[in-house]
């Protein structure tokens, strides 16, 4: 399927029923610069989003409000509490995934595991787990932080802005059959991470402008997950430390 796509996956990111994956390999350019046939500039206002409540923050990452999801994203989107999530199975493959071509935001961008906000009062790492079940239909058996302080700006193709404080965590699963849920994920594929993130850091494979700055970050840790030390979580924002 993703071969079918590949010209026209290759330019959907722009710089700053469930069912089982694909054995296809998820195309290392399906990021760039114009948005895809049929993804306008403004069109997440009459998206279909898997709406939930976000937690609003201030710049020292004290919570200051909640606010819908499909409410606060748009082309000025307010700083928001958010996370990271990077999958591995017992072999050290890594989960990259395909955002859904029907999402609002960075729709069709190839990416890390999962990613998510927290509700109001939920720990972050209970988000990611939430988050892994929901949309991947996996189970996961450890999950630590690696990066506390990790935050970024983005824009999608279509116009539609990131802004989050997004610590990123890693996880391990002994169980890596998936169970995509496609308004969330197109495609998903294991991959071994060294291959991965070499990809990445020469640019041959195109990400999210999330994942492309966490990636070197994450080597920075060491050379496999094994090697990333729990960071304190006394480092992760005021708003994180609340729940």
């Amino acid at each position: 399927m993703l071969s079918r796509l590949g010209d026209l996956l290759a330019s959907l990111f722009v710089s700053e029923t469930p069912s089982t994956g694909s054995d296809e390999p998820l195309d290392p350019a399906a990021s760039s610069a114009a948005a895809p046939e049929g993804i306008a500039e403004g069109a997440w206002a009459d998206a279909e989003w898997n709406d939930d409540t976000v937690v609003l923050v201030d710049e020292s990452g004290r919570a200051t409000g909640t606010g819908a999801k499909s409410q606060i994203h748009h082309e000025s989107t307010p700083l928001h509490l958010a996370f990271s999530c990077y999958i591995f199975d017992a072999q050290d493959r890594f989960l990259v995934t395909m955002r859904a071509r029907s999402k609002p935001s960075f729709p069709g961008v190839v990416t890390n595991s999962c990613c998510g906000h927290p509700r109001p009062g939920e720990a972050l790492a209970e988000a990611a787990r939430r988050r892994a079940g929901s949309e991947l239909g996996l189970k996961l058996d450890e999950i630590w932080l690696v990066l506390p302080e990790f935050r970024y700006r983005a824009t999608s193709a279509n116009g539609l802005v990131e802004n989050e404080i997004c610590p990123v965590y890693a996880a391990r699963t002994s169980s890596p059959d998936l169970a995509l849920d496609r308004s969330e994920v197109e495609e998903a594929e294991w991959v071994p991470w060294q291959e991965f993130a070499a990809s990445v850091l020469s640019g041959e494979r195109e990400v999210s402008r999330w994942c492309a700055e966490q990636v070197p970050q994450l080597t920075a840790l060491g050379s496999t997950p094994a090697d990333w030390p729990a960071a304190d979580e006394s480092r992760l924002p005021a708003a994180a430390r609340q729940a």
